[in-house]
């Protein structure tokens, strides 16, 4: 690939020197190897060709610039119209890089063309590469060389097509009519059958036979529509399996035919225990794509919300952690707990589960009255109710027993699975988007982040959980004691139509309230990608506009994905009874794996 195609354009160069891996790399393979784009994010975008792509990763891991690969997807370009400023290319490949020491990020973008749609594979340097380069084969078509089991992850096994191409269709009403017949529903049967021998596994050794053992998908302990093979030799479990998909709605691909205000609602169901936490990256990334600044009250307030809904998130999961060990008296606590909680969820958004309430520029209405004495019963009542789980449960030796010591793994195979949120802090990491990277005002809060020893096991994790739900009470009571004054939303032209008396008075502020409400605001070209600490890890959104109504890429990393990825390499060597007890502990929900 000739030089012309990657960096030629020095005129961007000099603001990018200020992160030193953009100096090691210009010193190392030269400023001709690679090329800058301009972007919003706030770390470094390069362009590098698919020969030297193994060069550049070799560099970085030996070094140990990045200790984890946060993401790994792709894009369709094809269609894409505002991309004379970087490389040529029919697909790209992108990796994300995460140095959880020091802070700092760094994406790769690899150009690939229709005739050439093959790249190596990185499964050799990163662990965690495997599921995200078998996701990227289902959904584009683009084959990993070297990939050890490159296969359908989300999709069925008979699936024909590749859903996030750009010429395959995205609306039902684009395909022919769908007849399950006898014949297709045997093969769709026949392909369900677990062969171990394509995963690499052997059916017996040494003159003795394995058992192999379906766990799901619908397990009462899979937490979901989840499903795990099991290779067994009596109750110890030899190696495994996990098998993701049944949940897959396609909601990446949902994002490219609605409006960027109508999408909303669909960020909800991702994590749907979130509900505003999942709305948060979202909006937050198009707000800073189209310049807009909110009122530190409408920053408040979001914080308010997402924090209500972390307590809701955890009581959940630490409930249905203890009932997987075999107790029941903390679920019925919990849900107790949890309608309270909804209920001032309700009072000020009007909806319990799925609000959709944030808005790009602001949320939907201004708090109501009566809000603050809703929230005061509540942060009176959640204290002594967390004693009470703490003594009935936590401090119980069975539960202990059961769970301490099990599923362990320390700091580097967490980085290594790209593990976030708990499950990293419980091996003693100190990392936080709330407190690394605040954002939406979480600076000006006082509370502190529960760390963990050096390893994280089910207990820890479990724990961790518990002491975030006392630091989130301090945030509430915070909210409700220094809420700010101001404006609920925005005024900003591109998500405020005009006024609608101003309508009445010309043409063109009527045409351009018409075209914002019934098309939906145009935001400007470019790229954001915004991480934030959600319920159960770091959740971020990738979003591409080419300037017009509709995102023609929205990238979902969800934490849950990876964690479920990390299973073999923890449970292998451990009893069936470990494994239920590993599940309950991850904290994981399948609308957050599948998407």
């Amino acid at each position: 690939m000739n030089n012309n195609t990657f960096f030629s354009k020095k005129n961007t160069w000099d603001k990018y020197f200020k992160f030193p891996i953009v100096k090691e790399l210009c010193n190392v393979f030269g400023v001709e190897s690679f090329f800058i784009q301009k972007t919003s994010i706030n770390h470094p975008v390069i362009w590098i060709s698919k020969e030297n792509l193994l060069n550049f990763i070799n560099f970085l891991y030996k070094n140990n610039y990045y200790n984890m690969l946060f993401d790994l997807h792709a894009i369709d370009e094809r269609v894409r119209i505002n991309k004379k400023n970087f490389p040529k290319s029919d697909f790209s490949v992108f990796y994300y890089f995460l140095s959880i020491d020091n802070n700092s990020d760094l994406m790769l973008k690899v150009p690939l063309f229709e005739n050439d749609l093959n790249i190596p594979t990185i499964t050799n340097f990163y662990s965690n590469a495997n599921w995200y380069e078998r996701e990227v084969w289902d959904m584009f078509g683009i084959y990993f060389l070297g990939h050890p089991c490159l296969k359908r992850i989300l999709m069925p096994k008979n699936w024909i097509g590749h859903p996030l191409r750009k010429d395959y269709p995205a609306r039902a009403t684009e395909f022919s009519l769908y007849t399950l017949t006898k014949e297709v529903q045997e093969l769709e049967m026949s392909s369900l059958k677990f062969d171990p021998k394509e995963w690499g596994m052997q059916k017996s050794h040494h003159n003795e036979d394995f058992m192999f053992l379906n766990l799901g998908p619908n397990h009462p302990s899979a937490h979901g529509a989840f499903r795990i093979i099991l290779q067994l030799k009596g109750e110890k479990i030899i190696n495994c399996v996990p098998e993701i998909g049944y949940h897959h709605r396609g909601a990446e691909k949902m994002s490219e035919r609605q409006s960027w205000h109508s999408y909303i609602p669909y960020t909800d169901r991702i994590e749907y225990l979130g509900g505003c936490v999942n709305e948060m990256p979202y909006v937050l990334a198009l707000e800073k794509l189209s310049g807009i600044v909110v009122s530190s009250r409408v920053q408040c307030i979001r914080v308010m919300l997402s924090e209500l809904f972390r307590i809701n998130s955890h009581l959940l999961y630490i409930s249905t952690f203890i009932q997987d060990v075999g107790s029941m008296s903390s679920v019925f606590l919990a849900f107790t707990d949890r309608q309270k909680i909804y209920d001032v969820i309700e009072l000020i958004t009007g909806f319990r589960m799925h609000p959709a309430w944030f808005r790009i520029g602001g949320l939907a209405h201004d708090l109501p009255k009566g809000w603050e004495k809703v929230l005061q019963e509540l942060l009176d009542w959640l204290p002594k109710r967390l004693n009470l789980y703490t003594n009935i449960a936590l401090k119980n030796s069975i539960l202990i027993t059961r769970s301490k010591g099990i599923a362990a793994y320390n700091k580097k195979e967490a980085l290594s699975w790209g593990i976030t949120g708990a499950g990293l802090r419980a091996t003693g990491v100190n990392f936080d988007l709330r407190k690394n990277r605040p954002y939406s005002g979480y600076e000006n809060f006082d509370f502190e982040i529960p760390i963990g020893n050096e390893i994280s096991d089910c207990y820890n994790r479990v724990l961790l959980k518990m002491q975030e739900i006392y630091e989130s009470l301090k945030i509430l009571k915070q909210c409700l004691k220094n809420m700010p004054e101001g404006e609920y939303k925005s005024n900003h032209p591109l998500t405020t139509p005009p006024a609608k008396e101003n309508t009445l008075q010309d043409i063109e502020t009527l045409i351009t309230h018409f075209l914002q409400v019934s098309w939906g605001t145009v935001i400007p070209f470019g790229e954001n990608l915004q991480m934030i600490e959600a319920t159960k890890g770091i959740n971020s959104y990738y979003i591409i506009s080419d300037g017009g109504t509709m995102s023609y890429r929205t990238r979902i990393r969800t934490p849950s994905f990876a964690h479920l990825q990390q299973i073999p390499s923890v449970i292998k060597g451990s009893c069936i009874s470990d494994l239920i007890t590993y599940l309950g502990s991850i904290d994981f929900v399948m609308s957050d794996v599948d998407r």
